[in-house]
């Protein structure tokens, strides 16, 4: 810095000094002659180069016009390193810069005036009036000309400061412009769950309406049902008392059993009576019974019907509706007797046409046919499916399925036909004097007259044709009459409990 101004200083003085011995048609004669003063090249260089690269321009201007003469400089001062910057003679006279306005106020008339200013390019603008030369007199000396670098420093200075803050308000301003863009992601993100929400909130409203809906048809549906269920307790009530009169007649076991409260019902359990009676032998069998014998079914409510129970053959289980075995009982009947039954349960008997109607429809059940002949030769046919219609249509007979040890000459022939009796005008069961399934007329007659040793002939009974008890396959004729004869009936699904 002093470097710099003593050189100013030194090179100023050599200006004056030679200036002074020049002719008096210089630049401080009162003539109007104005000599080319740029041809002094040993006055003013035109530039000085200063080490570390740093160049210094400066460009000087004077007046002739004026006594005063007007100096101007420009310097150009890198902004890293501008203490050891050299200044440089201009090469030409300039004319004074608009831009520039003085910062330092004019000075006495022996320093001249000068201004400085730091241009917006970063230079600094010099402009100083040189003062008169005046010979013989000693000049004072003048204040500083180059204090514009020290301002030129300190503004670098606080500029370089303003630029790291605003290379720090940039850098947050990004920041905060990506969390901007962040929560503007979270607001939309908000705003489509909010949507989602809502459309949430509409389904879940929907289910609660169709719930509600659901809940008044349940509640109606559970009056109706109580109702109903008031209804059937009554009928049960009175079907209980029904039974309880038939239990004291036939010796049917009732248990008590506890019908459970309606829901919402703050009613005291009632105990009610069920009945196990036994519609058929095959319930009996499940009921316990075990031994053949005689017991009572009820068919119908009200209805107690003694049967015969086989409880040995195949498994037990058999309800028995026709049994032959000594002739005393004629079957030799009307339609009547037939339809209501004769004979007695432990003998023979028939249980009666209605009866085995109304046995044979309770479910599926299976027909079994025992044969004995007069040599104490037996055998059986079974027939998978068995059952009969009722009295307005004649009883008609339906079987099928056989299999057994004998031949059949009964399911192939006689299904699908309707039940006669001889007081009915079929002329098969005038001739065969009984009771049975006729076709043209028959090759299983199984209610025929009950002849003795087997063996009989038309000639010695005065016959129209055969009226024994006939299966035409055991003899293949139809003159043998069988010495033993049981049918039976039980449902097809039975199963016999193993003894433990």
């Amino acid at each position: 810095m002093f470097r710099m101004k003593w050189r100013f200083i030194l090179l100023t003085f050599v200006f004056l000094t030679r200036r002074l011995h020049q002719p008096v048609t210089g630049d401080f004669a009162p003539s109007d002659e104005r000599p080319d003063v740029g041809h002094d090249e040993d006055v003013h260089p035109n530039t000085l180069t200063e080490t570390n690269g740093d160049v210094l321009d400066m460009n000087i201007q004077t007046s002739r016009d004026v006594p005063n003469k007007n100096f101007e400089t420009n310097w150009d001062i890198n902004k890293d390193n501008f203490e050891d910057a050299d200044w440089h003679p201009p090469s030409s006279l300039l004319e004074t810069d608009s831009d520039l306005s003085p910062e330092i106020g004019p000075l006495s008339a022996q320093c001249g005036e000068y201004s400085s200013h730091l241009t917006s390019s970063g230079h600094c603008r010099l402009m100083a009036t040189l003062p008169p030369v005046l010979v013989g007199t000693s000049q004072k000396r003048c204040p500083d000309m180059f204090r514009c670098t020290d301002d030129i420093s300190n503004w670098l200075h606080e500029n370089q400061n303003r630029k790291e803050q605003l290379d720090d308000l940039t850098e947050t301003m990004s920041e905060l412009q990506e969390e901007l863009r962040n929560h503007g992601h979270r607001i939309t993100t908000l705003e489509e769950q909010g949507v989602e929400s809502v459309g949430l909130n509409l389904t879940f409203d929907q289910r609660l309406r169709c719930l509600e809906l659901r809940h008044a048809e349940v509640d109606t549906l559970f009056h109706v049902h109580a109702t109903l269920l008031y209804e059937l307790q009554a009928q049960l009530r009175n079907l209980s008392a029904a039974v309880q009169r038939v239990s004291r007649k036939t010796g049917c076991k009732i248990n008590d059993v506890r019908t459970s409260p309606l829901l919402a019902m703050r009613a005291t359990p009632e105990r009610q009576h069920l009945s196990f009676c036994s519609s058929d032998c095959a319930s009996l069998y499940h009921n316990g019974v075990r031994h053949s014998g005689v017991y009572n079914i009820i068919l119908s409510p009200g209805t107690v019907l003694p049967v015969y129970c086989d409880m040995e053959t195949e498994g037990g289980g058999w309800t028995v509706f026709q049994r032959r075995r000594d002739g005393l009982v004629s079957f030799n009947r009307g339609w009547s007797e037939y339809r209501d039954g004769f004979g007695e349960p432990r003998g023979e008997h028939w249980l009666g046409n209605q009866q085995l109607h109304l046995l044979s429809n309770q479910g599926h059940y299976s027909l079994r046919i025992e044969l004995q002949d007069w040599s104490h030769v037996q055998r059986h046919a079974l027939y998978h499916s068995f059952r009969i219609e009722n009295e307005e249509n004649h009883y008609r007979l339906h079987v099928s399925g056989f299999s057994g040890t004998v031949e059949d000459s009964f399911g192939w022939y006689h299904d699908q036909q309707g039940f006669s009796t001889p007081d009915t005008g079929n002329i098969c069961a005038e001739i065969s004097h009984a009771g049975w399934w006729f076709h043209q007329c028959f090759y299983a007659n199984l209610n025929g007259v009950y002849y003795r040793g087997g063996r009989y002939s038309l000639k010695a009974q005065n016959l129209l044709g055969p009226d024994g008890i006939v299966w035409f396959s055991w003899k293949d004729s139809d003159f043998y009459s069988l010495k033993a004869v049981t049918m039976m009936i039980r449902p097809r699904n039975f199963r016999p409990r193993l003894s433990p």
